[in-house]
């Protein structure tokens, strides 16, 4: 049968994508590669992305065969170069696929060029590392997933932290119910990408950079410095706020303690909505339904319906107000019946205190991490299993883009995940998008 091209495969994920929204992925019948078989050495690798996170992980691959490197910006792509005499350079990831043969690709540039970039590499059937959020709307999340799942490819998304030992003793201490039943969860940060209005100077083109390559699948505008390298954050053309930015790490660890899947509802608020930029301050939360899952140990356990709340630009959860909690910085808090955890990237804390004095940590059952991009490279190689493989990243991914879409809509929802739709709420359907290649 012959191999399909990304059209063939998007008209025929219906039920796919519908799989996805429970955690499973029902592929249509038809054309499916066969796996690869183990591979000893060297991976050959190509980074798409290589100024910004991309450096990081250029830096976190550099061990295997990196046979290529591309950027759209030729000062960031010649100083990573210089680490790589070997690899050939491109300014454009369409090439650099059609001309190299690869194992696997990592991606790693602006959240608008994720999905086109991803796909256009499981189309390949390469493995793929994508820097989170793995999308840049709900759609292109699932269809990634979809794609992934079709290929048999090996991934992992960008959340680095999910490799820390501390995350996996906070996950062991939840589960094993240290603090009783969680029915709230709360995940807070003080950066603020937001604010801003769309630049109205049309500074010249910087020597060197593909301004029409760096805007890949968005409508053309005229280059501006608050841009590109970092500023496209901010713009709901290229990103997707703070919120997306780093929900990805912070709601990592309520989503994998809790074993969440998707939202049943969704309810966003913060700073006027403008149509260019992200607020400076929002809200979120999100409505989990009771679920069974699976239980330490073996066989299933029941959860209880869970409230997962997110605070930027400097608001925080009303714990803080009323005293409950030490005045640490970014973090995770989850609200138990028999008291609170509170967490941040290397440090957890059982509160009240006093009354956890004398509490015994449980058996760890989560094995440390020979690091979160080793665990993909060494599944590239043995064809195993991944900590943040696209399957779980795309419902994560979800999560935090629903957020963004209440707040955008100015208003709640109930998330049919099924038939992905927002019920009595029309305007956030266009708010889902598609990928484009």
């Amino acid at each position: 049968m012959a191999r399909p091209t990304r059209r063939r495969f998007l008209a025929s994920t219906s039920t796919a994508l519908a799989g996805i929204a429970t955690g499973a992925c029902s592929i249509p019948t038809g054309y499916r590669p066969r796996p690869r078989p183990p591979k000893d050495g060297p991976l050959d690798v190509a980074v798409i992305g290589v100024g910004g996170r991309g450096a990081a992980n250029l830096a976190g691959v550099a061990g295997e065969n990196i046979v290529a490197l591309c950027d759209v910006d030729a000062t960031r792509l010649q100083a990573a170069a210089q680490g790589f005499p070997q690899a050939r350079t491109y300014a454009r990831y369409q090439d650099l696929l059609a001309e190299v043969p690869l194992d696997a690709v990592v991606v790693s540039t602006p959240d608008h060029s994720h999905a086109p970039a991803t796909l256009a590499a499981l189309e390949k059937q390469l493995d793929v590392y994508c820097e989170k959020p793995l999308t840049r709307t709900v759609r292109e999340a699932r269809e990634v997933a979809a794609m992934a799942d079709w290929q048999r490819a090996i991934t992992q998304m960008g959340i680095q932290i999910h490799a820390g030992a501390n995350y996996r003793r906070v996950v062991e201490l939840v589960r094993s119910g240290a603090i009783g039943r969680v029915t709230e969860a709360h995940c807070w940060v003080g950066k603020a990408w937001g604010g801003g209005e769309r630049p109205s100077d049309t500074p010249p083109v910087p020597e060197g950079l593909d301004w029409q390559q760096w805007l890949g699948p968005r409508p053309f505008r005229p280059y501006h410095p608050a841009y590109h390298p970092a500023g496209w954050r901010r713009y709901w053309d290229f990103g997707t706020g703070t919120l997306g930015d780093m929900g990805c790490h912070h709601l990592d660890l309520p989503f994998w303690a809790l074993q969440l899947g998707l939202p049943e509802e969704v309810h966003a608020e913060g700073a006027p909505v403008h149509a260019e930029t992200a607020p400076t301050a929002m809200r979120a939360r999100w409505e989990f339904p009771a679920r069974r899952v699976a239980a330490t140990g073996g066989g299933t356990t029941e959860r209880a319906p869970v409230s997962l709340w997110w605070h930027d630009g400097g608001l925080q959860p009303p714990q803080f107000e009323r005293g409950e909690l030490p005045a640490w910085g970014d973090g995770t808090l989850f609200v138990g019946d028999k008291g609170m955890l509170l967490a941040d990237y290397g440090r957890h804390v059982l509160l009240p205190e006093e009354r956890f004095r004398d509490a015994v940590p449980p058996a760890r059952s989560i094995p440390d991490s020979v690091g979160h991009h080793r665990e993909w490279l060494d599944a590239c190689r043995t064809r195993g299993m991944t900590t943040c493989g696209f399957d779980y990243a795309s419902r994560l991914t979800e999560t935090v883009l629903l957020g963004v879409v209440a707040y955008r809509v100015g208003q709640g929802f109930r998330w049919d995940a099924e038939r992905m739709r927002a019920e009595d709420c029309p305007a956030a359907d266009l708010l889902l998008g598609a990928a484009r290649a």
